[in-house]
């Protein structure tokens, strides 16, 4: 019996191989009104440039490494600002003047904006008034001066908040500090030992929820009974909290209105005397005996009781500069390099941590070099900062008055979002209102400055590091379509343009970013995002970098190549064939305008997914080109590909000579880091390990190249897992 279910399912299996399956559809409406965007290449396919090891800023701006990432066919460069998330300022410009009047070399620090020497780096210096315990988005490093047991350090809020710059009144912008005491505590009492300038009128609370920072509309900030205080007097204030301890674990100091009394640098400088300034706190309970009992941890590192701030004094000095083994790229060999191909960058310009008049002799300083600027992008993750929208609102609205009075055609945007998959939700305003987004377009339209946001940028990271199985393709085009739309409804005007400014699978490496699964992910992204109306996107990251400690303690890498020690390219990765049959395939290089249309395979795995996506462009060329993506793992499909004009009868297809290119399986496969002992033998004695400790691709590309003559009846095979191009001229109706 056995035996001949053995045989059947053998034939079944024979038959199922030699059968073809009947070819699927791909249609593709191509009525003119119908067009779902329009973009050119030049200056809507880019990549980016971040801080990273000098020795790859060295290296992979030289040749031959800057040729091969060129050869990619990414177009525009946007230049990542990374300091903000490190919460340090930043020296664009290593050259420049203090605003302390002695001399002395310290204080809020300007860039010089004359041209002098070549800039290669460009360094962050941290804060010494930092209130973060651990900041997002970046290693962490430094830690708060709330908690640090330090008595001579102290947290300030940013200057720029104040009424002095804003023009309004302190209580708009409240500031305020929160506690995380890592698990629910008996609390009833608090020690608050100000500096100046002290909070006159603040509030102590505490949270009813599970996590205000990360969940912050599931719970409220209650007021402690004892924690309102209209008549701060500075020093030490003593806080009887509650008659009775209460368990709580979050506690927010909320201040609204300031002493305006100078801190430890003196008066000379209006912005030590502005703000709020808190040396240490102490948090825990009294007893009858009248005995406090602290049980915040103070020290000088991350183990200390976790504190997060609204913001950030600015104010630091030159030793504040730890380390130079990162860097930013500095602008002159930026724009000299090569690796901006002489178009138009979008550069950044500091604003969390930084100074208006830093930011104005950035631009100074470019305008006088005569690069190219595209867009200027205003500060960066301001969410990742937990930044309230309307500080941040106000701080884009003193930076954009500096940079346009300098020149009233600069292209300012932002916020530069973390990427997020939903809408970024904060505590709630007087009007219950939480949308981020919806809150900072409020303060721009309330101050008539809506002018001033020539576009809406935001990251896009969209899967959880370590947690990426193959069925994570399915998601991305809804991914992408759904926060755009959230940000539409958020308020973002329909003229107002979308950039992605960086972008790739998760915020994290590992080895899912050599796997095909990252090249099939990339021309989804790149496609929906495009078929969405989105304006431009620029891929995360350009240069090679080496391999570094991802998910699970696997190596992976941001870029698009393996590199060895000396940052030599060993291979290129999946990601740089898809990025070539994008940039290089799909749309037609340089500035010629292409038109998007929608497509729609008919291809599913019986679970409402799609299996087979496409892209559709009509190329200023006179060609159509289809950008498909095949996401079955393991089965080819064949596909028919018509295509529709409702302004004309009949349907159109391919016809005459047609290039098909493909990128899959077959052109790649991924070996996985792993260790190997090899045989034991008796007579060889013991063998070596044999160590794979980084992976490698085998095989790895070329990009398969086929022509071939298309007519009404052609069907194309679609290898599995792989991403394809099709372009070619269309029947006439």
């Amino acid at each position: 019996m056995k035996t001949t279910q053995f045989v059947l399912a053998a034939l079944l299996g024979f038959f199922a191989r030699s059968i073809p399956a009947s070819a699927q559809n791909i249609q593709v409406d191509i009525t003119p009104a119908h067009a779902t965007n329009h973009f050119v290449p030049n200056q809507t396919l880019g990549a980016g440039v971040d801080r990273i090891a000098q020795e790859a800023i060295d290296k992979g701006l030289a040749q031959p490494a800057l040729d091969q990432a060129l050869s990619s066919g990414w177009q525009p460069v946007t230049y990542r600002q990374n300091t903000e998330l490190a919460v340090e300022a930043w020296h664009w410009n290593p050259q420049g003047t203090w605003s302390d009047p002695s001399g002395s070399g310290k204080g809020y620090f300007t860039g010089s904006a004359n041209p002098t020497e070549s800039i290669r780096y460009s360094y962050g210096y941290s804060l010494p008034h930092r209130g973060f315990t651990r900041n997002d988005g970046t290693d962490n490093v430094g830690f708060s001066r709330i908690t640090d047991g330090d008595p001579s350090s102290y947290w300030k809020s940013n200057p720029y908040l104040t009424q002095r710059f804003t023009g309004e009144s302190d209580s708009l912008h409240p500031q305020w500090i929160v506690v995380d005491l890592a698990q629910l505590q008996q609390i009833d009492a608090m020690q608050l030992k100000w500096t100046d300038p002290f909070a006159i009128r603040y509030v102590v609370q505490y949270w009813t929820g599970d996590d205000p920072i990360k969940a912050p509309t599931r719970g409220i900030w209650q007021t402690f009974p004892g924690g309102t205080n209209a008549e701060g007097k500075g020093g030490l204030a003593i806080l009887q909290l509650a008659s009775a301890p209460l368990p709580v674990r979050f506690l927010r100091i909320l201040m609204t209105e300031s002493s305006n009394t100078c801190d430890s640098h003196g008066a000379s400088d209006p912005r030590n005397c502005v703000g709020y300034a808190i040396d240490e706190l102490y948090i825990g309970t009294t007893t009858a005996d009248g005995q406090f009992h602290d049980v915040v941890r103070h020290t000088a590192d991350q183990e200390q009781t976790t504190t997060y701030c609204s913001s950030v004094d600015p104010w630091h000095e030159p030793s504040d500069l730890h380390s130079t083994a990162q860097a930013q790229v500095g602008f002159d060999l930026f724009f000299t390099s090569g690796v901006t191909r002489g178009l138009p960058g979008m550069i950044p310009v500091a604003l969390l941590y930084d100074t208006p008049d830093n930011a104005a002799a950035e631009l100074t300083y470019l305008q006088k070099r005569g690069y190219p600027i595209s867009y200027v992008e205003m500060g960066e993750e301001a969410d990742g900062q937990y930044m309230l929208p309307e500080d941040y609102a106000a701080l884009y609205v003193e930076w954009a008055t500096a940079l346009h009075r300098l020149n009233p055609n600069l292209k300012l945007g932002g916020p530069s979002f973390q990427g997020v998959n939903k809408d970024i939700e904060v505590w709630p305003d007087a009007n219950g209102k939480v949308s981020w987004t919806a809150r900072f377009l409020d303060y721009l339209k309330q101050h008539q400055r809506m002018n001033d946001l020539a576009f809406f940028s935001f990251e896009h990271y969209p899967y959880d590091p370590c947690r990426i199985p193959w069925g994570s393709l399915y998601d991305e085009p809804d991914l992408v379509n759904h926060i755009m739309q959230v940000w539409r409804e958020d308020g973002v005007p329909a003229n107002v343009p979308m950039f992605i400014t960086e972008g790739n699978l998760s915020s994290a490496s590992s080895e899912t970013y050599m796997d095909l699964f990252s090249g099939l992910w990339l021309a989804d992204y790149v496609g929906s995002f495009l078929n969405a109306g989105g304006n431009g996107l620029y891929y995360f990251h350009y240069l090679p970098l080496q391999m570094e400690h991802g998910c699970n303690d696997s190596p992976g890498t941001f870029g698009m190549f393996t590199v060895d020690a000396d940052y030599k390219i060993q291979q290129p990765l999946a990601q740089f064939f898809v990025a070539q049959l994008i940039n290089l395939e799909w749309a037609q290089p340089g500035s010629g305008e292409h038109r998007v249309f929608p497509a729609k395979g008919d291809v599913d795995d019986g679970a409402g997914h799609a299996l087979v996506t496409a892209y559709a462009l009509q190329r200023p060329d006179g060609q159509t080109a289809l950008l498909i993506v095949n996401r079955d793992q393991h089965n080819s499909h064949q596909v028919h590909i018509s295509f529709q004009d409702q302004t004309k009868q009949g349907a159109a297809w391919f016809a005459g000579a047609v290039q098909v290119l493909t990128f899959g399986s077959a052109q790649y496969h991924w070996q996985p880091a792993e260790t190997r002992f090899m045989a034991h033998s008796e007579h060889a004695g013991e063998r070596p390990v044999v160590t794979n400790t980084k992976g490698f691709a085998d095989p790895d590309g070329p990009i398969k190249r086929t022509d071939t003559t298309a007519g009404k009846e052609t069907s194309f095979e679609l290898p599995a897992a792989s991403v394809t191009v099709i372009r070619g001229k269309i029947s006439e109706n």
